[in-house]
């Protein structure tokens, strides 16, 4: 698991290259991957939704724009990076700990968590948390990186592992933030065996969507 103290120091310096260094590196796809998700989202018609470890708010952006009746809060433990998601545009924010949320039980209709829960240092902890503030019935997303399956796999693990650090370190000039980055993915629960953890949890009715080549995966279930 991921040391929280590392994972927020290394947040909070790449803060202001961030965004930018994400769209170079997914290639564009990720406006894509979090479209997926509002997509989905939007059919529900939420009155609020929480985005856990909501970074610059890319998702929480994404979703208030396209949601305009939904109320978001985006929350994240990283102080840096929520300052850029208030210059953004996003409306709610709130430096906390997914966690620790301090939020009621059955709070909220949706949650969402995009490249989030795998920085994390308890998955099954953030589940539960994520479990308690929503309303029964009250859906999870989850958007996160996996691993292509076949004759893409091991080229992938190449370049996650030898190139991808390389260029984030000179797009933020800090390369050590990224260097956990391959180990991570590696090691984050993906397909069945994060269905298998989502019911463990009390989340029902998980479903899993592979996108670009396997590369991200987004998670759907239920509070049971």
């Amino acid at each position: 698991m991921p040391d929280p103290i590392y994972v927020r120091d290394a947040f909070a310096r790449i803060a202001d290259r961030y965004v930018m260094t994400n769209h170079i590196l997914s290639g564009g796809m990720d406006f894509w991957w979090r479209h997926v998700v509002t997509n989905r989202i939007e059919k529900l018609s939420p009155k609020n939704l929480l985005d856990v470890a909501s970074g610059t708010g890319d998702l929480a952006l994404k979703i208030q724009k396209e949601i305009p009746s939904c109320d978001v809060i985006a929350t994240d433990f990283c102080a840096e990076m929520l300052e850029h998601a208030s210059s953004r545009g996003v409306k709610k924010t709130l430096v906390a700990d997914a966690l620790d949320l301090p939020y009621p039980e059955n709070e909220f209709d949706v949650l969402t968590v995009a490249f989030g829960l795998r920085n994390m240092a308890d998955y099954e902890l953030g589940l539960k948390e994520m479990r308690r503030v929503l309303k029964p019935g009250g859906h999870l997303f989850i958007l996160d990186f996996s691993l292509p399956k076949g004759i893409l796999c091991a080229p992938y693990r190449f370049y996650l592992h030898n190139i991808l650090p390389k260029m984030a370190g000179f797009l933020t000039k800090e390369k050590d933030a990224y260097e956990y980055l391959g180990d991570s993915i590696e090691q984050f629960p993906a397909g069945d065996s994060m269905i298998a953890l989502l019911e463990k949890n009390g989340l029902s009715q998980g479903a899993f969507t592979p996108m670009t080549f396997g590369v991200v995966s987004v998670y759907e279930a239920v509070k049971s």
